[in-house]
């Protein structure tokens, strides 16, 4: 028997969203909105935000990271990304978990992320 904490081997690292959701662009663009204060792209292009699930009833579920688990904004990241996603029409209710598991890296950026930043 496996640890629960240990992967199984070829499952995805980051679980995939519910894409389907009437709710999910509109939840994405919300995301858009919140940035990272010391990093001039928003945290959904910076790669920060590795699922959004949107229940039936409309209950949104985000899991997020940072770019380093010692950021300055880790206790206020959460909140901001609440404040955007929860006025948006529809949703009823938003959580936000923080993982540090995958870490963040450089190669989770959108390419127009990669090009704001001067790496493309």
């Amino acid at each position: 028997m496996t640890e629960a904490n240990e992967h199984l081997e070829g499952a995805p690292l980051i679980k995939p969203s519910t894409t389907d959701h009437e709710l999910y662009d509109s939840v994405v663009e919300g995301c858009r909105t919140v940035f990272d204060p010391e990093i001039p792209v928003n945290i959904y292009d910076l790669g920060l935000i590795y699922t959004i699930l949107i229940s039936p009833e409309n209950e949104v579920r985000i899991t997020m990271t940072l770019t380093a688990p010692g950021c300055p904004v880790a206790g206020e990241m959460p909140g901001w990304i609440a404040d955007a996603v929860s006025p948006i029409p529809g949703v009823k209710d938003v959580d936000i978990e923080m993982v540090f598991d995958p870490p963040w890296g450089m190669d989770m950026m959108s390419d127009e992320a990669r090009l704001e930043l001067g790496f493309m």
